[in-house]
């Protein structure tokens, strides 16, 4: 009897679980548009559409394929749902613009099976925030992100948006900036920012100064293991923070991409161990929900402290062993278990 009812809660939690993971705006692509009319929202729905396959496939540029073709051509058959948000934006002047935006979403189903056909690459959805922060050198001193270039920062928000690039500003009081060594900040030292707070998984520094007529920006990135460093320019700041955050993107989309050939259907079965309260079960079953390679999950079986899972991937295997390897909550069971697993609360 205690079984049977604790497999009804575990049930019960799929569910509301499973409900909640539905919703991404990964599937949604926020453009400019110059009215409500609908004239204007169908002629903006394939741009819509590309900021979507943009966001999942990390490309900035598609690929020419009749698939693409032709869902471009009919980009309202689809669309979930649409709406409208006005914006404020800062101009370089300090002039404010205002702006009308379509956020439109697409349903994912039908998006997922033309990134398939379109044979694009998927770019997992564990997409940990970049923390960037910019120094900018004018000359006379080094600062943090100064409220003059407002537009400039803004403009990077907008641009990692449209990547499905995840970001973050360090929020810092005074006394917290005073203990800030920006020579250390300026030399690119990622790991002082990581030792300092930052996150571990992704943080940036740009190093910003004019030579001559130009903005020439040192950058420094580190996401997961991996660290890149390049410099960009343009007499404007606001495009060449444009043209690095499409870098950064690029960079990072790279690394965690699953090709194309290694998208399909498969199925595995799991053992998860330590699995002592509906707690565990609710926090273990979300972490697998939340698992871009994993399409459903559905419970097999329980017995005391271990529970018994069939998962549907929509990619080979070994991503999902890569997931796991990648995340902090389970931890393989044994030599030579490729699917027994102890489950760290």
């Amino acid at each position: 009897m205690q079984m049977k009812r604790l497999l009804l809660i575990f049930i019960t939690l799929h569910l509301s679980v499973g409900i909640a993971m539905a919703d991404t705006n990964l599937y949604s692509g926020e453009v400019l548009v110059p009215s409500q009319s609908e004239a204007d929202r169908v002629e903006a729905l394939p741009d819509a559409l590309i900021q979507v396959l943009q966001k999942l496939s990390g490309k900035r540029e598609m690929p020419a394929s009749p698939a693409l073709d032709e869902a471009l051509g009919n980009a309202d058959k689809l669309l979930l749902s649409f709406r409208y948000r006005r914006v404020e934006r800062t101009g370089p002047d300090g002039t404010v613009i205002k702006e009308l935006r379509l956020i439109a979403q697409f349903m994912q189903s039908t998006v997922d099976q033309l990134v398939q056909q379109a044979g694009l690459a998927r770019w997992r959805q564990e997409r940990p925030a970049v923390q960037i922060w910019v120094a900018i050198d004018d000359g006379f001193n080094r600062q943090l992100k100064p409220v003059e270039f407002v537009y400039a920062w803004e403009s990077m928000e907008d641009i990692a948006a449209t990547r499905g690039l995840p970001i973050g500003w360090p929020e810092l009081d005074d006394e917290e900036l005073e203990l800030i060594d920006m020579r250390l900040v300026w030399g690119g030292f990622t790991d002082y920012l990581v030792e300092r707070g930052a996150p571990a998984d992704g943080v940036a520094i740009i190093a910003a100064r004019r030579e001559g007529p130009q903005w020439v920006l040192r950058w420094n990135l580190s996401s997961g293991e991996q660290h890149w460093n390049w410099r960009n320019s343009d007499q404007e700041l606001m495009f060449a923070l444009a043209q690095g955050i499409h870098q950064m993107t690029d960079r990072i989309a790279a690394e965690n991409t699953i090709a194309a050939s290694d998208q399909g259907l498969w199925t595995v079965e799991i053992s998860i161990g330590e699995v002592k309260s509906a707690e565990d079960y609710a926090g273990l079953l979300e972490y697998l929900q939340s698992l871009s390679v994993v399409t459903t999950v559905e419970v097999v079986a329980a017995k005391p402290g271990r529970v018994y899972f069939r998962l549907q991937l929509n990619a080979s295997s070994e991503h999902l062993s890569e997931a796991f390897s990648r995340g902090t909550v389970l931890l393989p069971a044994k030599a030579g278990s490729e699917y027994e697993y102890e489950f760290l609360p």
